[in-house]
């Protein structure tokens, strides 16, 4: 079954203080959607087009992607987009992403370490996600065809 945990790894310097993230469904399925979920606080305002997230993906010791992408172009490859202003005020900041997990992702146990960064260079967030796709899941539905003459609902 893949297992999902997204650990905060930011420091207490980090713009993004983040509270609480949810996956839905917890548990990613290859080719299918999962809704990530952030409520944060930002710390000061930020540009959100300039800033750029460096995507590390390992499978073991083995690096499988090792890529740069501005925050607007990592959501859009995974068929999702950035609400709200670009250049929002500090305060309160939420988020939801509804991505799409790529099929072509090779089954395997990888762990995914996200660090984004500001146009300035200051540290923005970081996060570690180990992903499980170590077997295709396929769900499929019981139906109960038992009819009794007592209960027609059945």
């Amino acid at each position: 079954m893949p297992i999902c945990l997204v650990e905060d790894a930011s420091e207490d310097n980090y713009i993004l203080d983040i509270r609480h993230i949810t996956l839905t469904p917890a548990w990613p399925q290859l080719g299918h959607r999962i809704r990530f979920e952030m409520d944060a606080h930002l710390k000061e305002p930020v540009d959100l087009h300039r800033i750029t997230c460096n995507v590390v993906m390992k499978f073991g010791p083995l690096k499988m992607l090792d890529r740069n992408y501005s925050l607007p172009g990592l959501l859009a490859t995974m068929g999702a987009q950035l609400s709200g202003p670009l250049r929002p005020p500090a305060g309160p900041w939420r988020q939801t992403w509804d991505l799409r997990i790529p099929e072509t992702v090779p089954l395997a146990q990888h762990r995914i370490e996200l660090r984004a960064r500001t146009a300035h260079g200051e540290d923005f967030l970081a996060l570690e996600i180990p992903v499980d796709f170590t077997r295709r899941r396929h769900f499929s539905l019981i139906y109960n065809t038992h009819h009794s003459a007592q209960n027609p609902a059945h």
